[in-house]
């Protein structure tokens, strides 16, 4: 979550914000389903948006690789980010 926040900070610097953000984590054990919501509520806290703007999905390799050996965890993530709106008050 600290290097989030870094990234969500060097994002606001530049006049940027994140629309929403698509995570996929690939782990044998544990099962991810029950964490799900609160890892969602999270991520959207620290990226400042709504936790319905961030999906979280878990699949497991099948028994290939490292993560499949039960030796780690493998995640990817991909965001929209956007140029904040500016409101201008009339």
């Amino acid at each position: 979550m600290t290097l989030l926040q870094r990234v969500a900070d060097l994002l606001s610097d530049r006049g940027l914000e994140v629309g929403n953000v698509d995570v996929v984590v690939a782990a044998e054990r544990p099962m991810l389903s029950p964490f799900i919501p609160e890892m969602r509520r999270r991520i959207g806290d620290v990226l400042g948006i709504d936790s319905g703007r961030v999906t979280i999905k878990a699949t497991t390799t099948e028994g290939l690789g490292f993560v499949g050996r039960g030796e780690g965890i493998a995640a990817q993530a991909v965001a929209l980010v956007e140029r904040r709106a500016i409101n201008i008050d009339v």
